[in-house]
């Protein structure tokens, strides 16, 4: 059994999704970021940088104790290497998908993320930040469109982490972008989407989070915008 520390964000639905796909047995604990159940003590211990997603897996394969894991790349090589799946088997597949994994934890997801904070819940609009951003974003969807021309995922025909970690972050609406003009993403996305386990991963999310609000209250902004040093008791 998978326990997993989850709230409605690209991040969480990434490890929804493989979970999902690899029909692995988890429990949703659900860690309500805008209320700061992230900086709780319990919650430090198996995630020291107070991020969800994270997870404990009671049935290791070296049949020792739970092992925790967190940051969302992290957990999602892990998850392939317990179960074997959605990562290349041979050398140059497993190098590409680390290359395309680093790129969405180091790239499109903070710098979407970026474009979220200063597009929807910054309490300033500043000009200059959502050019930025948007412009960004608009440069990382043309580098995933240039890498799926002639490929069905950003590997080639296989599934893998590389496409479960890019998927989430591609909301083009919220990012000031127009899909359209991306033909090889809006293919990719629209495939993903359409998967049962993503499916599956997203009513979950509904179940979790069944009311999304719009941007945070000035007390939820401070939490999940404000903290300092003193949050790593």
């Amino acid at each position: 059994m998978i326990d997993l520390y989850y709230w409605t964000t690209p991040n969480g639905h990434k490890i929804t999704m493989f979970l999902e796909e690899a029909a692995m047995p988890y429990r949703i604990i659900p860690v309500n970021i805008g209320k700061g159940d992230q900086f709780q003590a319990d919650f430090l211990k198996i995630s020291p940088n107070n991020k969800m997603p994270a997870i404990v897996d009671h049935n290791p394969v070296d049949g020792g104790k739970a092992i925790p894991v967190f940051e969302s790349g992290a957990i999602l090589l892990y998850l392939a290497g317990k179960t074997g799946q959605f990562l290349p088997k041979d050398l140059r597949g497993q190098v590409e998908a680390l290359e395309w994994l680093m790129w969405q934890m180091g790239g499109l997801g903070p710098m979407l993320g970026q474009n979220h904070h200063f597009a929807h819940y910054a309490p300033e609009k500043i000009p200059y930040a959502i050019d930025r951003y948007v412009k960004e974003t608009n440069r990382l969807y043309g580098v995933l469109d240039k890498r799926l021309k002639g490929r069905e995922f950003i590997l080639g025909k296989g599934y893998t982490i590389a496409d479960m970690a890019a998927y989430p972050w591609i909301v083009p609406d919220r990012q000031g972008q127009d899909i359209d003009e991306f033909p090889n993403l809006k293919r990719w996305h629209a495939a993903i989407k359409s998967r049962p386990a993503t499916q599956r991963a997203y009513a979950k999310a509904k179940e979790v989070n069944p009311a999304p609000k719009g941007p945070p209250s000035d007390a939820e902004r401070k939490i999940l915008f404000g903290q300092d040093r003193s949050v790593i008791k």
